[in-house]
């Protein structure tokens, strides 16, 4: 295969930015260039996008996703330290999960107390002005 970027993007999905990003930031390595100074790719960059935006998808972060990637390339060594990463980011999302329940029953609670009336006598507003009046952290 010899793909430029923009070909390489839509089979993808991954943005030409980003994938130009993921090439600075050393997630993909930079590919030969034309004579024309045109990046071009093949297989091996399409199976590495793939995996990234579907580890990106799954909410990993970039420094996970690279030492996931670099633990692909040992297909016979422990899985222990991959294991570890979606451990750990999973106890993350399980934490997002409570924060935003949190956020849904303030949310629910503020609507619930609305007399739906004037402006002046609303509790939405009310509660957005004064954090105070809130009845759970719902901090982000």
């Amino acid at each position: 295969m010899n793909l430029p970027i923009g070909e390489l993007a839509r089979r993808t999905g991954v943005k030409v930015p980003t994938i130009r990003f993921y090439e600075q930031i050393g997630l993909i390595a930079a590919p030969p260039r034309t004579e024309g100074n045109q990046r071009r790719y093949g297989k091996t960059e399409i199976d590495l996008l793939n995996f990234i935006r579907h580890a990106r998808e799954l909410g990993f972060e970039v420094d996970h996703i690279r030492e996931l990637l670099a633990m692909s390339q040992e297909p016979q060594a422990s899985c222990h330290q991959a294991d570890s990463i979606a451990q750990s980011h999973l106890l993350e999302v399980d934490r997002r999960i409570e924060k935003l329940k949190r956020l849904r029953g303030e949310l629910a609670r503020m609507i619930d107390e609305c007399g739906h009336g004037r402006i002046c006598d609303c509790r939405i507003i009310e509660v957005l002005a004064d954090h105070g009046h809130c009845a759970a952290d719902h901090v982000t």
